[in-house]
């Protein structure tokens, strides 16, 4: 089967979308996880490491990881809460694979002592 990915196999640094394959029959969820994500606070402008896990339910595609992985290193130099961030990855996911279900978990190290661990999750009737 021959799949129109553009990311895979080319030495792209820069994200442009999460591309996709048709999910194989019979896969009905699927986990994404990756402890090296950078984001910056957007207070301070101090680098924030975290742990994201995606959890969706495909409907017809599944995302291709290169992209998954450029699309979340798109966030180093950006600045955003880790509330604010699982909202941010669960929507992308949305729009581009339109899941059933997606429920992102992002954990933010600690910095001073505090972690902040944040789901958001969206259903295929909630966009």
């Amino acid at each position: 089967m021959k799949h129109k990915l553009k990311a895979l196999g080319s030495k792209t640094k820069k994200f442009t979308k999460l591309e996709t394959f048709p999910a194989p029959l019979g896969v009905s969820n699927v986990t994404c996880t990756s402890d090296e994500v950078t984001a910056l606070c957007p207070v301070t402008g101090q680098p924030d490491w975290y742990v994201v896990e995606i959890c969706y339910r495909p409907n017809q595609l599944c995302v291709e990881s290169k992209t998954l992985k450029l699309f979340l290193q798109s966030f180093r130099d950006k600045g955003h809460f880790c509330e604010d961030f699982s909202r941010i990855i669960a929507e992308k996911f949305m729009q581009d694979l339109k899941p059933n279900h997606v429920a992102v978990t992002v954990t933010q190290k600690p910095r001073g002592g505090v972690s902040i661990k944040s789901v958001a999750a969206l259903n295929d009737i909630d966009s």
